[in-house]
């Protein structure tokens, strides 16, 4: 199992995300380039893709429940070394899948990926969700790495953002402080992660390279988590209350 320190656990939980490096082995992230490059290439009714067409593309293309495409896939997104490190950092008993995705950030005419939480979109009553974002590539400011804002996560859940076009996250968190805080940007090479919860304040740079910038996210969700009966791509049509 990936060793998860102390110090990591603390720091995770007074700021909202933590970074780790090396989380897979050089074959292992060739087999999993492989694999969600298939996924991403094929049409299939199990997996929900981004139309090339629509506005979105340009802020991510991306494809939801890619594990259920794939076996190769899914040896990822249900792999117990990422899940143990989640359950870790949540300090949950059980961790659960709510779902995973593919996300591409395409070359040419890419946009940043605004300002947002990711808790106000999944229809869970309780907090303590998180992800993993899994980087396939080398990342950094010029093609889509990730930064968060520390300790926004204890502002609480504000609005969802339009991440085509997006409203200012902080103008629905003034009064808080958290506008004052220096964001932390995350450059990381390729099999390294962040996890961050579902209610930090993150953002990712555009893709101004000639090459996708490749990750694979997986939501993690702390055993009990109930349902709140919001509309969600996963949960639509699953007759869930």
């Amino acid at each position: 199992m990936f060793e998860v320190p102390q110090d990591k656990i603390d720091f995770y939980r007074e700021n909202g995300f933590a970074q780790f490096d090396d989380v897979v082995t050089s074959e292992e992230l060739e087999e999993l380039r492989e694999a969600v490059g298939d996924v991403m290439a094929a049409d299939s009714e199990r997996s929900t893709g981004q139309s090339p067409n629509g506005a979105y593309y340009k802020v991510l293309n991306q494809k939801v429940n890619a594990w259920r495409d794939s076996a190769a896939v899914a040896k990822f997104t249900l792999h117990p070394r990422f899940a143990e490190i989640a359950r870790r950092l949540s300090g949950a008993d059980g961790i659960r899948l709510f779902h995973d995705h593919a996300l591409w950030k395409m070359p040419g005419d890419s946009k940043p990926t605004p300002w947002h939480q990711d808790m106000p979109y999944w229809p869970m009553n309780e907090p303590g969700a998180l992800s993993i974002w899994l980087a396939l590539d080398d990342v950094d400011e010029n093609n889509g790495c990730m930064m968060f804002v520390p300790g926004s996560h204890k502002v609480g859940k504000l609005a969802g953002i339009n991440l085509v076009e997006p409203q200012n996250l902080f103008d629905y968190a003034k009064g808080t402080g958290i506008d004052q805080t220096m964001p932390v940007i995350v450059r990381m090479k390729a099999g390294s992660a962040t996890f961050h919860h579902g209610l930090t304040f993150h953002y990712a740079h555009a893709n101004g390279t000639d090459k996708p910038r490749r990750v694979l996210a997986v939501i993690y969700m702390p055993d009990g988590t109930t349902f709140s009966g919001r509309q969600h791509i996963v949960t639509a049509g699953l007759a869930f209350r």
